[in-house]
């Protein structure tokens, strides 16, 4: 690989090896090669191994590196492009729906959620716990808050529990005129039991979008779906068309 030595910039010494490192990443290496060694990169780049790992786990945070406990660091495939609206407003759970309900209990939702739903703090609502893999990689998971307002016509009897309590809930929230959704997307990290199903480490960094589904003129429903950060190229509109590369270029399909 040879030698090459950081020019002096203004910012911090890991983060403009970040950048060289990105660019290397593009030029030089495919993806799931294996990069060489800690002390090998440090010597390349003529930094200390505490730097060149500072600049490592930003890149791992990017999700242009994924490190494989006994193969080592490898380049990590680009992200998966997960379409998360449309032009046209549906509920969750149409036809279309890439979700796949996991379960649901009828429990009181976190406060904040009472109170976008217009619901008191202890009025238990229907939660349906649903989850999306892409290319056989689990990216998101979801909570669907729907009170039972919103489902009328749902019976003990059409949910006895888990997946089928789901479904039905889902089945049922089909029922009402949908007027709009709203959604907005913001930086979080990663709880403990959605660390889990996403399989990442709790603290990650990861992309939440909040979305209201709203019905005569309330909010029918509140879904939180986390998406892994690291994997997913999060799209909007019928055809997502930009995609923006790891390199300098941006183009649009």
């Amino acid at each position: 690989m040879g030698t090459t030595q950081l020019e002096p910039v203004p910012e911090p010494k890991y983060w403009h090896l970040r950048t060289v490192l990105s660019e290397a990443l593009d030029s030089e290496f495919s993806v799931g090669e294996i990069l060489p060694n800690e002390r090998d990169l440090a010597a390349r780049f003529g930094v200390a191994r505490a730097t060149l790992r500072q600049a490592l786990e930003q890149l791992e945070l990017e999700g242009r590196l994924q490190r494989r406990r006994g193969v080592g660091t490898t380049v990590a495939p680009p992200r998966v492009g997960v379409a998360v609206g449309t032009a046209q407003h549906t509920w969750p759970g149409a036809a279309d729906d890439a979700w796949e309900p996991t379960d649901c209990e009828l429990a009181a939702p976190p406060a904040a959620v009472a109170g976008a739903l217009g619901t008191a703090r202890d009025e238990p609502v229907h939660t349906v716990r649903r989850s999306r893999v892409t290319h056989g990689q689990p990216v998101a998971a979801e909570l669907l808050y729907v009170p039972p307002s919103s489902v009328p016509d749902l019976t003990a009897i059409d949910t006895p529990s888990g997946t089928a309590r789901a479904r039905a809930v889902l089945r049922e929230l089909q029922r009402g005129e949908l007027e709009r959704r709203d959604s907005a997307v913001e930086l979080g990290s990663v709880g403990a039991e959605d660390a889990k199903e996403l399989d990442r480490l709790p603290g990650a960094p990861v992309l939440v979008v909040t979305t209201r589904y709203l019905a005569r003129g309330r909010t029918a429903a509140l879904s939180v779906a986390t998406y892994r950060a690291d994997t997913c190229r999060l799209t909007f509109g019928d055809s997502g068309d930009v995609e923006i590369h790891h390199g300098p270029q941006s183009r649009a399909s």
